[in-house]
């Protein structure tokens, strides 16, 4: 019964769980679709309250950039404040006061690069709320008017820079002041130099670079090279030092300069130009150009060094350098002779002297110019010069044909030739000559030699020696051909103590003296010799016993030795001997062979004659006249003149062997 009754108090229990159960999933289930009614009201809520939450958040933003706007704004307008004080300070001219005035104009440079970009900025905030208002559509039209004057204002202040660079602007005109006073304080500074010598000490006078000026030019510089305007104010460097040049050398006579090259080839004084001409390239490296060389780096030295290299080139150019190249250029190019050799070697002189110069002043891209054309004339020199000396012996073989002087003189070829190698011997020659073969030689790839040079001259010299046997064999008379041996040989001889009798030596100067010697006993023995058998008085007629057979006798031979001597003397009245020495010991020895012998046959004679009458008649010459005679022989034709026609003569006997040795180079 306990257990029975147990049981039913669990169903009870069970029965009732179930009943609370069923009632709590009805609760629940209630609660749910209670949650989910409300979960649609939240996120219809949600989605009607975003676009006031993202409007809240925009008018946030726009905030933010009115306050940006307003910002710049103001800062653009106090730099616009700074901008018209500057203006006004840079109306005055830079010249009262120049470091002020290039202050200011940085100073208005920076302003105006800060004005643009405060209005850049408040620009870009403005259109960017300006934009949004449109697109909410929540403006009006006088707040839009504002906004568009507001953008308008910004944006010409940021357009001020911009207009203040161009033609006319404010900063424009500042950088035009700045390049007239950097003109007026160059023309200031820049005088002539005095163009005299190079031995007058005219550096520091005419390169009045203080420290002061070089601080005013060195401050407008730098600012007009920050702007832009650099190359305006190198233009107007070289304009200014370039005038200076040019009036500087005014003060030399460069005529020669303007011949033209047509007219070059007929020119006289050639070797006066050439000189003229060293002397004037030398001042103009050595002052006038290494003097603006050294005032460019001081202008320009902040800048860097292609700026002062290119404005020196440009005054180089101006200053009239290339006309003194063209110069030299012309001289190259006139016909070979050998006083083109001289020039030649004259002007290497010249350019070698200032090599260092060059190299220092034009070794620069910016002097290309320069270096061209003076490296081409150097060329021309050095295969010019080479090329007539090399041919120097063939040239005087070449001469072998031609006929022998018809007084028996040296020929004019003799006298030029080792006149020509006495010249080329010296120190004033020599040097350059060997340097220039040295030069030509390694162009050529071929090893220079010791001696070349002598070996050439020397060459030279026996080919005029050769000249001298064909000429003495072209006479006809013997006497002749024998005094114009004598006459050569004296004047190698008279070589002794110059520079190529030196090279010769003294075996080959004696040999001359032993040829001279030898030659003029020749002339004596066969010209004069055979007068002197006419006067031979034979013992038979000095010891006859009639007068007048004997007096016959002795006329008939006089007669006879005057005929001779008018003979000898009419033909070798044309002959002349040059060297004074000689000409006075031969017409010595021909007075002291002839007249001591003449002297006793006329006593003879007069002593055989009673009448003075016959003796006048017979008698032409007297012992005194017949010497006076005999010691006016042989004299020089331009003795007997005046020093004008010796002159003449002596430029006459050097065109003429030029225009000679001209042909022969035409043939070779």
């Amino acid at each position: 019964m306990e257990i029975k009754g147990d049981f039913e108090v669990v169903r009870k229990c069970l029965t009732t769980s179930l009943e609370t159960s069923s009632a709590i999933a009805s609760v629940l289930e209630e609660s749910g679709s209670r949650l989910e009614l409300l979960n649609e009201r939240y996120l219809s809520l949600q989605a009607s309250l975003r676009p006031m939450s993202m409007l809240k958040c925009t008018f946030v933003n726009i905030d933010h950039g009115i306050d940006s706007v307003l910002c710049s704004a103001a800062a653009a307008l106090k730099v616009f404040d700074s901008v018209n004080q500057l203006e006004h300070s840079l109306l005055k001219d830079p010249c009262s006061d120049l470091h002020t005035y290039v202050s200011d104009t940085k100073k208005l440079e920076e302003a105006l690069k800060l004005l643009t970009d405060n209005c850049s900025l408040a620009v870009g905030w403005l259109k960017g709320v300006f934009e949004f208002l449109q697109d909410k559509a929540i403006t009006n039209e006088v707040y839009q008017l504002n906004m568009n004057k507001s953008l308008r204002i910004l944006q010409e202040l940021q357009a001020k820079e911009e207009g203040a660079r161009l033609s006319g602007g404010l900063l424009s005109t500042a950088f035009d002041k700045l390049e007239l006073e950097f003109h007026r304080l160059l023309i200031a500074n820049s005088m002539p130099l005095p163009l005299v010598s190079l031995t007058s000490h005219i550096g520091q006078q005419a390169l009045p670079l203080t420290s002061s000026l070089a601080g005013k030019l060195h401050a407008i510089i730098e600012r007009l090279h920050a702007n832009g305007r650099l190359d305006k104010c190198k233009s107007i460097y070289v304009e200014v030092r370039g005038t200076n040049a040019r009036r500087s050398l005014k003060t030399l006579d460069l005529s020669y300069l303007e011949i033209p090259t047509a007219e070059f080839e007929a020119v006289q004084c050639v070797e006066s130009y050439i000189d003229q001409w060293g002397s004037h390239l030398e001042l103009v490296v050595k002052q006038l150009l290494e003097i603006e060389w050294r005032f460019s780096t001081f202008v320009f030295e902040k800048i860097g060094q292609e700026a002062w290299i290119g404005c020196f080139a440009n005054i180089a150019i101006e200053s009239g350098i290339l006309s003194f190249i063209q110069f030299g250029r012309i001289v190259t190019e006139r016909k070979n002779d050998p006083f083109k050799l001289l020039n030649l070697l004259s002007i290497f002189r010249v350019l070698n002297g200032l090599r260092l110069e060059f190299n220092q002043l034009f070794s620069w891209k910016a002097c290309k110019e320069i270096r061209t054309v003076t490296e081409d004339l150097i060329k021309k020199v050095v295969n010019g010069a080479s090329e007539i000396f090399w041919q120097l012996p063939a040239q005087v073989k070449l001469q072998r044909p031609t006929s022998p002087p018809t007084d028996g003189n040296v020929p004019r070829l003799v006298s030029f030739v080792t006149d020509y190698c006495n010249q080329l011997l010296s120190d004033a020659f020599k040097p350059h000559l060997t340097q220039v073969l040295r030069i030509h030689l390694s162009w050529r790839r071929e090893a220079y030699e010791e001696g070349i040079v002598l070996s050439q001259i020397y060459n030279a010299i026996k080919e005029v020696a050769v000249n001298l046997d064909a000429w003495s064999k072209a006479y006809e008379d013997i006497t002749l051909s024998y005094l114009f041996m004598m006459n050569n040989h004296c004047h190698f001889c008279n070589l002794r103590g110059t520079v190529l009798g030196n090279m010769m030596g003294d075996s080959w100067l004696r040999a001359h003296e032993q040829y001279k010697d030898y030659y003029a006993a020749l002339y004596l023995r066969n010209s004069w010799g055979k007068l002197l058998p006419i006067l031979v008085v034979q013992r038979d007629i000095l010891s006859s016993s009639g007068s007048s057979v004997k007096s016959q006798d002795l006329a008939k031979k006089l007669n006879a030795f005057n005929l001779a001597f008018d003979e000898s003397y009419k033909k070798q009245s044309n002959w002349v001997i040059s060297d004074e020495i000689l000409r006075e010991n031969i017409c010595r020895h021909l007075a002291e062979g002839i007249i001591p012998i003449y002297k006793a046959y006329v006593k003879n004679y007069c002593l055989s004659i009673e009448s003075d009458a016959k003796v006048d008649k017979n008698l032409k010459y007297t012992v005194q006249s017949l010497e006076i005679k005999i010691r006016s022989l042989f004299q020089p034709k331009q003795s007997l003149k005046g020093s004008n026609i010796k002159q003449t003569d002596l430029i006459t006997k050097i065109k003429h062997v030029s225009h000679q040795f001209r042909l022969t180079l035409a043939a070779l």
